[in-house]
């Protein structure tokens, strides 16, 4: 069975379409190009603004013209992973899905359901002519992924909706009311590059197979951080053999948990038997340690050849006891909202710049602003006692949970009308883009939802068939009982 052929049919055509359109973030143009054919199909109004933001406009069906208008929000990017023996090129290939009992999954990369099946669940409302609304609002948010650039970018007066579904929740069954700020730091390293010594012998170090996932949604599972296992056995090596760093490369996206990451590093020819006991003992250790929730974890050690030269010994020193002291994980829980994650922080990634840098990517989230610049000032003092030079991006704002929310009892009533049970309610540890709404639009009353996905941002990502028609049944419901009530 193709994925088009799935129920209900009409979202899970648009998915299917939306797979076959290239989107990484900041690349955006085919997928907005797609959003517009849509638009002129239909003969829906649609605009973009400066930032590349996209807004098509349903009416409201007849007789509820007086309904509050309802923005329908989901982001047009998706996070691009892919496992290494994956050939594939985000920005011209489609995604290969494939449909494994009542999983949806990828071939090998990431599905893009994080946030395609947003953008299906809004073109499916919009393309509909038997569904009851008032005034839809579809609007399609660029570069969520890797700075929010699109929710920072909205102006005032470019929407006019009242109310506004966020459609980018990974749960069915739970309504979500508020989600953690962010902020990232980021750490340059300059180094000199030196020459090889004589009479060494030259290894890579590879931890690959961890499991990663989303930085807030999983970071309270204690998974692996594959440049964490690293550089945790490169500090230990280095304290008692002369080791030289020529390479290192660790995670991708700052809002990734890292997988995979690897280091070709030098030591003395007659200690080289040691580094290779010393290692064994490790992968013993930290097997121990996280086989329970890493089963598949690898950690391989393989003979290099000579490379053309190395890092100075001042900065690999500083860089590899920096990276092993930054924090990484948990930081605190909320006393507030039990089993809630107040306060987290990812170190990402490591990369080689082709001008002697190193460039560290890291990211800070909380529910307490306060607490989001305390745990980024930490980080910040990590590296720059390593020399490094640090920065900060803009961050975003968290949005605070509104339980009074009328639109929060509506999706409730629907929810329990339809199932039988009520909805979980919940603050969300991961950012959403509803808080820098609300900056622009304070009147906005808003709710956050949708079908449950796992191993999001990694190409374990999959996602729930069976939730897919309960979340676009109970989508339709919400919209039915809104159109229903009066301004």
């Amino acid at each position: 069975m193709e994925l088009k052929e799935l129920k209900p049919e009409l979202i899970w055509r648009y998915f299917d379409e939306i797979t076959q359109v290239p989107r990484p973030s900041k690349k955006e143009e085919k997928i907005r190009a797609y959003l517009k054919n849509f638009a002129a199909e239909h003969r829906l109004e649609v605009k973009e603004d400066a930032t590349g933001n996209v807004l098509i406009t349903k009416p409201a069906t007849e007789g509820c013209e007086a309904a509050p208008a309802v923005i329908l929000q989901s982001h047009m990017d998706m996070v691009c992973e892919k496992n290494n023996a994956t050939q594939h090129d985000f920005e011209n290939d489609p995604i290969e899905a494939y449909i494994d009992g009542e999983w949806v999954r990828a071939n090998g990369t990431t599905l893009g359901a994080d946030n395609g099946i947003g953008m299906a669940a809004t073109l499916a409302v919009l393309a509909s002519e038997n569904l009851r609304h008032g005034k839809i609002e579809g609007l399609f948010t660029v570069d969520e992924e890797t700075g929010l650039t699109g929710a920072y970018g909205i102006q005032p007066g470019f929407l006019t909706g009242d109310c506004l579904l966020n459609l980018d929740s990974e749960d069915e069954a739970e309504i979500f009311i508020g989600c953690a700020g962010g902020i990232d730091t980021t750490a340059v390293f300059s180094y000199r590059p030196d020459d090889i010594p004589e009479n060494y012998f030259f290894m890579r170090i590879s931890v690959g197979n961890l499991k990663g996932g989303h930085s807030g949604g999983d970071i309270h599972k204690g998974l692996g951080n594959a440049n964490k296992i690293l550089t945790r056995f490169l500090c230990a090596a280095a304290e008692k053999w002369t080791l030289r760093l020529c390479h290192i490369d660790g995670g991708n996206l700052r809002n990734a948990i890292p997988r995979e990451a690897s280091a070709v590093i030098g030591v003395p020819a007659a200690d080289k038997e040691e580094v290779r006991a010393e290692f064994n003992r490790f992968i013993a250790v930290i097997e121990n340690e996280l086989g329970d929730v890493e089963p598949d974890m690898q950690l391989v050690m393989t003979s290099e050849e000579k490379p053309a030269c190395c890092i100075d010994r001042e900065t690999t020193f500083a860089l590899i006891q920096s990276l092993n002291a930054c924090p990484h994980g948990v930081i605190a829980m909320s006393r507030a909202i039990p089993g809630l994650v107040e306060t987290s922080t990812n170190l990402a990634s490591v990369k080689m710049m082709p001008d002697n840098r190193i460039l560290v990517t890291t990211s800070q989230r909380s529910s307490t602003e306060s607490l989001k610049r305390e745990i980024a000032s930490r980080v910040e003092s990590v590296f720059v006692l390593a020399g490094a030079e640090v920065s900060h991006g803009d961050g975003y704002p968290g949005w605070k949970p509104n339980l009074d929310s009328s639109l929060l009892k509506i999706a409730q009533k629907a929810y329990e009308e339809l199932y039988g049970i009520t909805p979980a309610v919940k603050a969300i540890h991961a950012g959403l883009e509803c808080g820098l709404f609300l900056e622009k639009y304070p009147h906005l009353d808003m709710i956050s939802f949708g079908p449950t996905l796992r191993g999001v941002h990694s190409p374990d990502e999959k996602m729930h068939i069976p939730a897919v028609e309960k979340f676009w049944n109970h989508l339709e419901l919400i919209l039915r009982k809104v159109a229903d009530t009066r301004k």
